[in-house]
């Protein structure tokens, strides 16, 4: 497969699946069954979840200096928040490209060399997977019995302990292999594996580990709060379980990962999980959208202005 082939499908696949989610969600649930709720949601509660995510986004920023600093870069904060809004929207234009133009920002602005800047983002996103996999974990030992319960419908327990064994030998025979085998492919992963951990356990010998630990902790609250604020905007939801928001949450989130920025694919992936705890297609739908679309306004409009101010800020350099 050549590098043509390849950006192709980067770009093609994501921009597919939205498409295809979105015609599903409008077959099924048709706009005007969505819009009175947009109608009569509580927009100061819309308002404040929109508040937390502009602060993760704003803690993001910083953290990333503590980074950079054992280099001996000095980061100006506001080139790192325009950085960071600039990411997030080249991310509803190609999946994971904001990544890319966040390291040439700094080099283009810092005069920090890319190879060193794309690496700290790596590194950020290692810190925030180790989040991610916490989230989930909590999750599933709060709500152990009731997706035990909700497993043992569908599936017989007794295949579901054997499934669990077999999962658990099949992953041991596979870290087997991958420990002793030298084929190419099974050094790139145990490179990538490494490197993952490497990537993670160095946050513990930088300077400020404990703060930047402190901000990685604060955005992923403040991504869970903003969702959770989120929802009081709907008396439909004003019954909703803190193990529902976690299930909707870490659904919702590898939306934005898979596809450009979430798009058709958050709403459905929302309402989905909501659904999984009884709770109504529409509403569950409705909340969806007005949680994506809040965002996505506060992305378009920062990220917009830090795309036009960034080179005005730094029209001296």
């Amino acid at each position: 497969m050549n590098n043509s082939t390849k950006k192709t499908l980067k770009i093609g696949l994501p921009l597919l699946l939205a498409i295809c989610f979105g015609w599903y969600t409008f077959t099924q649930l048709p706009i005007k069954a969505i819009l009175p709720y947009f109608k009569s949601a509580n927009y100061w509660w819309i308002l404040l979840g929109v508040f937390f995510g502009f602060l993760s986004h704003l803690s993001r920023a910083y953290r990333w200096k503590y980074l950079l600093e054992p280099m001996g870069y000095t980061l100006r904060f506001p080139n790192s928040v325009m950085a960071v809004f600039i990411t997030y929207l080249a991310n509803y234009g190609i999946p994971r490209s904001g990544e890319v133009l966040r390291a040439a920002v700094l080099t283009n602005y810092e005069a920090v060399p890319f190879q060193k800047s794309f690496g700290t983002i790596v590194a950020e996103r290692m810190a925030d997977l180790v989040v991610m996999l916490g989230i989930i974990g909590f999750t599933l030992l709060i709500q152990f019995d009731y997706i035990y319960e909700l497993l043992s419908k569908s599936i017989d327990p007794q295949r579901l302990v054997q499934f669990a064994v077999a999962g658990l030998i099949s992953f041991g025979l596979i870290f087997i292999i991958l420990k002793k085998s030298q084929y190419k492919i099974a050094l790139k992963i145990k490179s990538f594996l490494s490197g993952l951990i490497e990537g993670v356990l160095s946050i513990f010998k930088m300077k400020h580990k404990w703060a930047f630990i402190c901000h990685t902790l604060f955005i992923w609250f403040m991504y869970l709060l903003m969702f959770y604020v989120t929802t009081l905007a709907l008396p439909d939801l004003d019954t909703i379980t803190v193990g529902a928001i976690l299930v909707a949450f870490i659904a919702a989130s590898f939306t934005i990962a898979a596809t450009n920025g979430g798009i058709f694919v958050y709403p459905v992936a929302v309402m989905k999980a909501f659904g999984v705890f009884g709770i109504a297609a529409v509403p569950s739908l409705a909340f969806g959208w007005i949680m994506w679309t809040s965002q996505t306004i506060m992305i378009i409009i920062f990220g917009t202005l830090s795309f036009i101010l960034i080179p005005v800020y730094n029209r001296k350099k």
